[in-house]
């Protein structure tokens, strides 16, 4: 792993059934069901164990494994296409910089750890994602995207994902929910603020106009407070 990602796989079970995300101990008090069977912003994220390929080998990860770390969890159509190749690309070669922010990238589509191996060692230029620098999580049960609202359940496209971004945070709660339709890629650098943006309104209690970038002015949520007259003073001259 790289060093912003904890050891994957190396956590034991949590909770009384054994996958519970807040690791509530002893006898399960939702009956042994998932928890929290789906996504919701301020929820906890629902839990998932699924195979990867990363770092040329096969790997068993599980939300568990990102505790005390933020983790953007993205789903993809499908392997060996045209516009997830861009958006995978584009993630990984940024993996570095969401590091240096304590956030792991993790992709993730139905098709098997198989398909993944094949398409993340076929050279770029031939359409495929080498050099690939995050996991690629296969959800081949389709049950994960269920669980998480992102998979097509109708259509030619039935059995596959959306193109569906998720922020979830280091106590592992969903800071941020986005599923768009299969012909648009997404804009990377706005996943990127988005992190930087929680982290900073977690970090200081203030929050963050519209655009807001690291550096720029934020607002504190109190009414009548005079700093915020200043703000939109100052913004709307």
């Amino acid at each position: 792993m790289p060093p912003m990602c904890p050891p994957m796989g190396g956590m034991p079970p949590m909770g009384g059934c054994g996958s519970c995300p807040l690791g509530l101990p002893g006898p399960c008090p939702f009956g042994k069901k998932c928890c929290f069977p789906k996504a919701q912003i301020n929820e906890p994220a629902p839990f998932f164990e699924a195979d990867v390929w990363y770092n040329d080998e096969f790997k068993t990860i599980k939300l568990s494994d990102f505790k005390d770390k933020w983790l953007v969890l993205f789903f993809y159509p499908m392997d060996f296409t045209f516009v997830c190749p861009t958006e995978i690309c584009a993630f990984s070669d940024a993996s570095d910089n969401f590091a240096k922010i304590n956030t792991c990238v993790v992709g993730a589509s139905t098709d098997s750890k198989f398909v993944h191996r094949e398409w993340a060692l076929r050279d770029r230029k031939q359409g495929g994602l080498a050099p690939l620098k995050i996991p690629l999580l296969s959800d081949l049960s389709q049950k994960i995207s269920k669980q998480y609202g992102c998979r097509i359940n109708k259509g030619p496209n039935k059995g596959v994902t959306y193109r569906a971004t998720y922020i979830i945070d280091p106590k592992g709660m969903i800071r941020h929910i986005s599923i768009n339709d299969t012909p648009v890629g997404r804009s990377v650098d706005e996943v990127m603020r988005l992190v930087q943006a929680f982290q900073f309104t977690d970090e200081n209690g203030e929050v963050c106009p519209s655009n807001w970038k690291p550096g720029k002015k934020t607002m504190k949520p109190v009414a009548g407070d005079p700093d915020l007259k200043k703000y939109f003073e100052e913004e709307n001259k």
